[in-house]
């Protein structure tokens, strides 16, 4: 098989690890790409060197996670995470193995992996090692677990998560058995670290097959072990039919919100222990369809919506306002905006100082900016420093 340009160039790394007497594969998420015909993503090795030979053999190397045999390898101004082949003790923190053994081939590394899909390795001419059908599950459209799926989940449960998050992103059904495996492990969801939830929920909601993803989840009642959403189980069916992929985290919880708004954004942030972007963002896209209700698409909505919210703020303007709103078309109308920001006002604090030297500074100042502003936005008043000032007078 023919590797495309992206894990051509990693195969270097792969060569340089066999000329030094190692083995090395890619494995995990980039053979998975590569097989169901996806963008390749991040590039994970595995190889039978340990972490102290990989750091010998290449000049810049990150030891970013030594005890489980783990490193970054910086090659030709790329980063790629060089693992060595291990087997897993037992996972007494449902997280992390309590040990590790570095071991010689990759045959048992493969074993401990999650799903069938994620279990393979490729060389670098492009042959592959798929021990447990992982190709085969991929051509069915499967996600399966390797080996007992009660075991695997019981290791760690993020991979219930994860489960529903591969049938969102890929479209692929969840195995009969695998199923029942999530069934009988999902109370443990609730000892997982919200933040690595967050982040699978993240890839959820963004997946091509969201509405797959949501079937999994009223199926087995994942959501009832989530935070605030087991208080309010019936927002899953409030979801909107079909649902559109959102590309924030934010934008989820602004959906969230306005779903149930008995629950605060900040209660929202607060549980699912978000960054102030998030939070931010989630504000953004609250106020802009709050807006959107009541003023429709206008000036200072555009003026005001960051670029990188365009895409959900259609998707959500279109289920919570019913209105059609393209990304051209908020574009075009940001265009004929006479400022783009508050910087491109003709006049700014200093001026204002200057118009009125007899008066002391403070919060007025700002107030008035802000009230130019608007004017300025809404075309009320020409961006021109004569003008603001006798607008002022």
């Amino acid at each position: 098989m023919g590797l495309p340009e992206k894990m051509a160039q990693a195969a270097d790394v792969l060569e340089i690890l066999e000329k030094n007497g190692h083995n090395a594969y890619f494995v995990g998420g980039c053979v998975r790409d590569l097989l169901c015909g996806h963008e390749i993503g991040d590039i994970d090795i595995a190889t039978s060197a340990t972490p102290d030979a990989v750091q010998k053999i290449f000049d810049k190397v990150i030891p970013v996670g030594l005890e489980h045999g783990t490193v970054i390898v910086r090659y030709a101004h790329q980063s790629y995470e060089v693992t060595t082949f291990r087997m897993d003790g037992d996972y007494s923190d449902q997280r992390h193995p309590d040990s590790v053994y570095f071991i010689q081939t990759i045959d048992d590394d493969l074993k401990r992996r999650d799903f069938t899909m994620n279990a393979m390795a490729m060389d670098k001419d492009g042959t592959i090692i798929d021990i447990y059908n992982g190709q085969q599950d991929i051509d069915s459209g499967l996600i399966r677990t390797v080996g007992n799926g009660h075991d695997r989940f019981k290791e760690d449960p993020l991979r219930i998560i994860r489960a529903v998050r591969f049938a969102s992103q890929l479209g692929f059904s969840i195995a009969p058995d695998t199923l029942r495996a999530m069934l009988s492990v999902k109370q443990e969801i609730e000892t997982i670290a919200i933040e690595r939830i967050a982040h699978e929920m993240e890839k959820f909601f963004r997946g091509t097959h969201v509405q797959t993803g949501i079937h999994y989840l009223r199926e087995t009642g994942v959501h009832n072990h989530l935070p605030v959403i087991k208080d309010f189980p019936h927002l899953i069916d409030r979801l909107p039919e079909p649902m559109r992929p959102l590309h924030s985290f934010g934008a989820v919880i602004a959906m969230l919100y306005m779903l149930e708004p008995a629950v605060s954004i900040q209660t929202w942030i607060k549980s699912w222990k978000c960054s102030n972007k998030v939070k931010q963002q989630a504000l953004e896209l609250d106020a802009a369809l709050a807006r959107l209700q009541s003023d429709g698409l206008d000036r200072c909505l555009v003026y005001r919506l960051p670029d990188s919210c365009y895409k959900d703020f259609t998707v959500l303007g279109k289920f919570f306002s019913n209105v059609s709103i393209t990304e051209k078309d908020i574009r075009d109308m940001k265009q004929l905006l006479p400022i783009k920001s508050k910087q491109d006002l003709a006049v700014d604090g200093n001026d204002i100082i200057h118009f009125f030297p007899d008066a002391k500074g403070g919060p007025w100042i700002g107030e008035l900016l802000n009230d130019i502003e608007q004017e300025v936005i809404t075309g009320n008043l020409r961006n021109d420093k004569k003008a603001i000032r006798d607008w002022i007078k």
